[in-house]
């Protein structure tokens, strides 16, 4: 059915970013000029999408950004608050004024109740600059809880620390990913490019055709495909892989000494732990060869411009920040890290990845990157907001912590949820929905009726990408100005929106949570300002004129830090630290009950938990259903025939997925896309184990059997996805 929206009375293209991953592509909409009715799920009728000749995609977009102009109009799209009058009851809908009243209403009966830090807030890696400034605000100010993180602590986490504890500063890429173009050599490490951010691979052509390209991946992506190397370490031994890589770095001559010698520090201990770890030993823990790990240490070593990429499938378990930094070391062995021409960075995953753990929805930071316990930064970042810093609260419970604690003894009685669909997206998935039922109180605002929305006592219907402006940050640092091109719906509000009707009902003064985006972007420049990701530079009006600005941006007149490191680190000496890690492997290796290795990632046609793309009718009828690859000899050993439906088991719950025979995966190993709800969730089996630093969960692997789904009818897989249904 036809579904309508208004449109604005200009037809004039709007100049703005993607809604999905990191790479932010540049592309302009179209808003229909005197008709607001869809036409089809591309979006004719109501806007189209254009792709613009924008630094990180240079006119390229893929099948989500194709598409993305359906998501404005997704069935099932929320324009009404929802309320639950009691747990049993239906949501209803209701009037925003009864909704926020009722929340404001309970939210302060549980904290007379129960005290400040039981009310917590989770936020997400997709919301803009503003809307991640204000909601860390919001719970530290109009609600005093410490108890507030984000979806984000499951993607960067690793990253950042190791980026931290390397280079005394965390941005993904500290250079402009533009500077790829001229690689003749990158290793990426637990990166799928080619279906997670396509336009990307352009930036990799010049290493691709040179025979640069090395991926460290268990699968046989499509990204490896294209890979000169492809090295297959078993599912949590990149640590290892690493340590032998560094080895041969040593043995075979390739360190940049000099380097090494001017730039860094403590690569002394690094070695006495990497001198245990010879290619040989290391081959036989991740099962590459040795000659492969020496090949991809030449091809680095040998290249005129190389590049150390890590990705999730580095960072996503129980040791990813020692695992992030023993990929560090390599690179600082060999001289890579603050050159022009060659590097160390981390690809960023959401769209605002990299701004969401900038701007104080982490639960150890405050705005300006600053560190909550900081007392400095505490008297900067109250001065800004008008209070007393002995009243902002500290440091409070990491992401997963934060779930696992709700309505336990002590824990928070009441969650508010903006930007994240965790019943989908958090590790032991099911856990997770138990602990939000024990709630007293469970808030959603989101865009659709998500699984994490359809459990909550009350649904606030917000603003999408299109529909409202803001800034970004993308994975390269760059700050970037999203455009509204259409009016939202009627009745549905922006979260600054919210949070303001919010913060005023809980006793706050109006002028102190601003709904306008820009007012509070000029509040934010102020609280970053001296901080580590520092904004203060950054106005919407250089924006709007098209300056390419890249964070730190310390005064009006900077021209931005495009790369960073070109002269020193930012640490106090100005050097760069090695990290003495070794290798611990997965926390829960297979055994006779469960002797697989499973691992989640992504698929080219959707994005994140699938709360948004499962509703664009192109994505959906590409990639319909869960699916788990398999190779066909550790299928035959499960009875399982290509096209049956399994259910994928560990200790903490079973996923129910389509069987895909897929010769190229490891025997020891199967890999389940995450983007599917219901009993279709990957998350179902993950294990919450958790980095002792960043607090990220160990998503990337976790012990499983496979087992044939009881009653269902042995059945091929159609060679043409379209053929089957959701």
């Amino acid at each position: 059915m036809a579904q309508r929206m208004p449109a604005l009375a200009a037809s004039a293209p709007t100049e703005t970013h993607c809604p999905y991953c990191a790479l932010q592509c540049g592309m302009a909409l179209t808003a229909a000029n005197g008709t607001n009715t869809v036409e089809s799920s591309t979006g004719a009728g109501l806007v189209t999408v254009a792709p613009r000749d924008f630094p990180t995609n240079r006119g390229g977009l893929c099948q989500k950004g194709w598409t993305s102009a359906s998501v404005l109009t997704a069935p099932g799209r929320l324009t009404r608050p929802l309320l639950r009058p009691h747990r049993a009851a239906p949501l209803r809908p209701v009037s925003w004024d009864v909704a926020l009243g009722h929340v404001a209403h309970r939210l302060r009966q549980i904290q007379a109740a129960h005290g400040r830090d039981a009310i917590a807030v989770f936020g997400g890696g997709g919301l803009t600059n503003e809307k991640a400034y204000a909601l860390g605000k919001f719970a530290r100010v109009a609600l005093g809880t410490s108890q507030v993180d984000y979806n984000g602590r499951f993607c960067m986490s690793s990253a950042a620390a190791a980026g931290i504890r390397a280079f005394g500063l965390d941005r993904g890429l500290p250079f402009p990913v533009t500077d790829l173009d001229g690689a003749d050599a990158v290793v990426l490490v637990g990166a799928n490019v080619a279906e997670t951010m396509p336009p990307f691979t352009q930036h990799l052509r010049r290493a691709v055709d040179n025979g640069g390209l090395v991926v460290v991946d268990p699968r046989r992506t499509a990204t490896a495909e294209q890979a000169a190397l492809h090295l297959r370490p078993a599912p949590g031994t990149d640590l290892a892989l690493a340590l032998g890589m560094l080895h041969a770095a040593v043995a075979d001559g390739h360190l940049d000494h000099a380097y090494i010698t001017e730039r860094t520090t403590g690569f002394d201990a690094a070695w006495r732990v990497a001198a245990r770890w010879w290619p040989e030993r290391a081959e036989r823990v991740t099962g590459v060869a040795a000659a492969d790990q020496r090949a991809a240490v030449r091809i680095l070593a040998q290249a005129a411009n190389a590049y150390v990429l890590t990705a999730r499938g580095a960072e996503q378990h129980a040791s990813g920040v020692d695992t992030a930094s023993a990929w560090i070391n390599l690179a600082l062995a060999l001289g890579l890290p603050g050159r022009v021409g060659s590097g160390f960075g981390c690809l960023t995953g959401q769209g605002n990845g990299q701004g969401g753990r900038e701007h104080g929805q982490k639960a150890d930071q405050l705005p300006g990157y600053r560190r909550i316990d900081d007392p400095e930064a505490r008297a900067h970042v109250a001065a800004v907001w008008g209070v007393d810093p002995e009243n902002l609260p500290g440091p409070g419970r990491s992401a997963y912590e934060l779930l696992d604690s709700l309505g336990t003894d002590g824990g928070p009685r009441a969650l508010l949820v903006f930007g994240s669909n965790p019943v989908v997206s958090a590790p032991r998935a099911g856990h997770v929905a138990e602990r939000l039922a024990a709630l007293d109180l469970l808030v959603v605002a989101d865009v659709v009726l998500s699984e994490t929305a359809r459990a909550a006592d009350v649904v606030l219907p917000v603003t999408q990408w299109a529909e409202e402006d803001g800034t970004l940050t993308n994975l390269e640092g760059r700050v970037l100005l999203r455009r509204r091109a259409l009016d939202p719906p009627p009745g549905v509000r922006t979260d600054l929106d919210v949070l303001h009707g919010l913060a005023v009902r809980l006793g706050q003064p109006a002028d102190r949570f601003p709904t306008d985006a820009e007012t509070v972007f000029e509040e934010l420049r102020r609280a970053s300002a001296g901080g580590p990701a520092d904004y203060s530079g950054v106005t919407w009006e250089r924006l709007r004129a098209g300056e390419q600005l890249h964070w730190p941006v310390p005064s009006p007149g900077h021209p931005g830090t495009p790369r960073l490191f070109l002269d020193r680190f930012a640490h106090p000496d100005g050097r760069a630290r090695f990290a003495a890690v070794d290798h611990r492997g997965p926390a829960e290796p297979p055994d006779a009950e469960y002797p697989l290795h499973a691992t989640t990632g992504r698929v080219l046609q959707h994005y994140q938990s699938g709360a948004q793309t499962r509703r664009v009718a192109e994505l959906v009828s590409a990639a319909p259903e869960s699916f788990v690859e398999v190779h066909p000899d550790t299928a035959a050993r499960a009875g399982l025939g290509d096209g049956e439906l399994a259910r994928v088991v560990s200790r903490r719950g079973s996923a129910v997925a389509r069987v895909r025979h897929t010769p190229t995966i490891r025997q020891d190993t199967v890999f389940l896309p995450f983007h599917f709800g219901d009993d279709q969730r990957a998350n179902l089996v993950t294990n919450p184990a958790l980095d002792p630093t960043s607090r990220m969960p160990e998503f990337k692997v976790c012990a499983v059997r496979l087992e044939p789904l009881a009653g269902e009818p042995r059945r091929r897989r159609p060679s043409d996805p379209s053929e089957e249904t959701a």
